[in-house]
């Protein structure tokens, strides 16, 4: 397993947008995603243990940050091959299990995590009402192991403020995790 810290934030860049399916079976683009004051795109996926290390607070944080305008997505581009556990299937039951209350689309063909540039699970992209970005960091502290509840909430609030000012902050550290499973072990 490598890991790998996300770049820094490159402040305005539009998100792509895409069409995948999700869990619940339907089909999901980036509009459809959307929130009036933002939106949250984290690629994640099932076996990482950096991802499962904050399931529980993702799940918390995307409930919360809908209150402020702000909806979340999850996308899993990793080769199922790979790692069973990141199977469609799995992912159906990750979301069922943890009560994702955001869509969990599966990016098979990878083409998603590619244009965005995303590098690790979890990684977050934090977009405003414009869909330019605006946050690239971590969630909290919590790196393989879950951080104690004292930590400062990252991510929360970058996109709180982002919701009322159109702004993310200029000092961000950067998630870290597994690297995405490429097909053939290649991008």
């Amino acid at each position: 397993m490598v890991s790998l810290e996300t770049p820094v934030c490159e402040f305005n860049l539009p998100a792509p947008d895409f069409l995948l399916p999700g869990v619940d079976g339907k089909e999901w683009s980036l509009q459809d995603c959307c929130g009036e004051k933002g939106l949250v795109v984290m690629f994640i996926c099932n076996h990482c243990p950096y991802v499962k290390a904050i399931l529980a607070r993702i799940v918390r944080d995307t409930a919360e940050l809908r209150q402020y305008g702000i909806n979340s997505v999850a996308i899993m581009s990793n080769d199922p091959t790979e790692y069973t556990e990141d199977s469609f299937d799995n992912m159906q039951n990750i979301a069922r299990q943890w009560h994702f209350s955001f869509p969990y689309l599966w990016d098979k063909e990878q083409s998603v995590a590619k244009q965005y540039g995303a590098v690790c699970t979890p990684d977050f992209f934090g977009y405003n009402q414009h869909l330019q970005l605006q946050y690239r960091g971590r969630l909290d502290a919590s790196r393989k192991e879950t951080a104690p509840d004292s930590v400062q909430r990252e991510l929360f609030l970058a996109m709180q403020n982002i919701a009322k000012t159109g702004q993310g902050p200029k000092e961000q550290i950067p998630s870290m995790g597994c690297s995405i499973k490429w097909y053939n072990g290649g991008r």
